[in-house]
């Protein structure tokens, strides 16, 4: 058997990795934003509780 029939060309290789790349562009973008957004629930949580404990100390 031929080892060059057994490996994918050359071509779809490079797409395969360019598929791979975008894929993980996507899913760091997707990961990034769900933290930002937990993020900014959690401070604005905080600053309310700020502004409750602010009106009861004074």
């Amino acid at each position: 058997m031929n080892e060059e029939a057994a490996k994918p060309s050359l071509l779809k290789r490079l797409l395969a990795l360019v598929v791979l790349a975008v894929a993980a562009w996507i899913l760091l973008k997707f990961v990034i934003g769900l933290i930002a957004g937990l993020a900014t629930i959690i401070v604005i949580v905080l600053a309310i509780v700020a502004v409750f404990w602010a009106l009861n100390t004074l």
